[in-house]
């Protein structure tokens, strides 16, 4: 493989901005089909950024001689058997996050491309961003000393489809996505999270349905410890007054403390004991996946490891499982 020719399953909204563009701007990376079931939209989406081809059967796609690899951006209970699929084609896989809908598909998944020996990789790109990047740095650099726990709050009020019973989204819906806003959302902070403290290893939690505007979940709490022996709470809400919203994980340290929002703004803010407030913001990309497509092509050409993995990414599927 000398170029990594991308076919993509499921052109739906992540494709427009977030990541399919970015597969033409990276270095040895092009796109060469795209595919939905429907397929008036795949053929839109393909004139509309200049893709050479598109089908509305995925095999066809997953078999094309021209396509080298796999992006898997359908909702989640997609993702196990495209994933069979294109490990049996022998075909690397690059899929959209949460990786699956339980920790079983996701251990299959793995199984599937170890014994087809293909990379397979998870779309957890907050790994890649400057912003988080650079709390990593910090760490690493002991500025907040040792690290002592950890706390998420992500609080939000109902979607407006959701409230007003109008298309609902699939992300609440447990059969398609796993579970509701908290599969969707609190995968990114909880993988990312493993990314900057390590993994976690003993986890609890409750969740509830307080509004009753949807099957899945609404509210939950938890709590962790990782691997090092740092603690961590969490707390998620979707169904708050408007005011009350918040995006937010501290960092706490024997000599002060980290914080930053996992969405939307690029800013961290460090504060050490005797020292002001440190705010950082970052201009973050806006193909926002792109620096973690080009550490996947990269991967896939040299060699060089990518780290939000499938074995990453199964780990948050555990932990939410854990928690709900």
């Amino acid at each position: 493989m000398n170029k990594v020719r991308w076919g993509i399953i499921g052109v739906g909204d992540v494709c427009e901005v977030k990541s399919a563009p970015a597969m033409q701007l990276v270095e040895n990376s092009e796109l060469v089909a795209v595919m939905r079931r429907s397929g008036h939209l795949a053929e839109d989406y393909a004139r509309r950024h200049n893709v050479p081809r598109w089908y509305d059967d995925a095999d066809a796609l997953i078999n094309d001689p021209d396509i080298n690899a796999i992006y898997i951006a359908t909702p989640p209970d997609g993702h196990l058997p495209y994933t069979l699929k294109a490990a049996a084609a022998g075909k690397p896989v690059y899929v959209e996050k949460p990786m699956a809908r339980t920790y079983n598909e996701c251990q299959q998944m793995i199984a599937a491309c170890e014994h087809a020996k293909v990379p397979l990789l998870v779309a957890y790109y907050r790994r890649y961003l400057p912003n988080f990047l650079q709390v990593k740095q910090w760490l690493e650099q002991k500025k907040i000393g040792d690290v002592r726990q950890v706390n998420v709050r992500l609080v939000q009020a109902a979607n407006p489809q959701v409230l007003h019973n109008i298309d609902k989204p699939w992300r609440v819906d447990p059969q398609i996505a796993g579970g509701g806003y908290f599969y969707d959302l609190a995968s990114h902070q909880l993988d990312l999270l493993d990314f900057l403290i390590g993994p976690i290893i003993n986890v609890s939690g409750f969740r509830a349905n307080q509004a009753g505007l949807y099957q899945a979940e609404d509210s939950v709490v938890a709590s962790w410890q990782f691997k090092n022996g740092v603690l961590g709470s969490g707390n998620w809400c979707f169904c708050a007054a408007q005011s009350e919203e918040r995006d937010l994980i501290q960092i706490i340290g024997s000599e002060g403390q980290i914080e930053f929002p996992v969405f939307g703004s690029g800013q961290v803010t460090l504060k050490q004991l005797k020292h002001k407030p440190q705010l950082v913001e970052f201009d973050l990309p806006k193909h926002i996946q792109q620096p973690l497509i080009d550490a996947v092509v990269k991967q896939l050409l040299t060699g060089s490891a990518c780290n939000s993995t499938g074995d990453s990414a199964a780990r948050t599927n555990w932990v939410m499982q854990q928690i709900v």
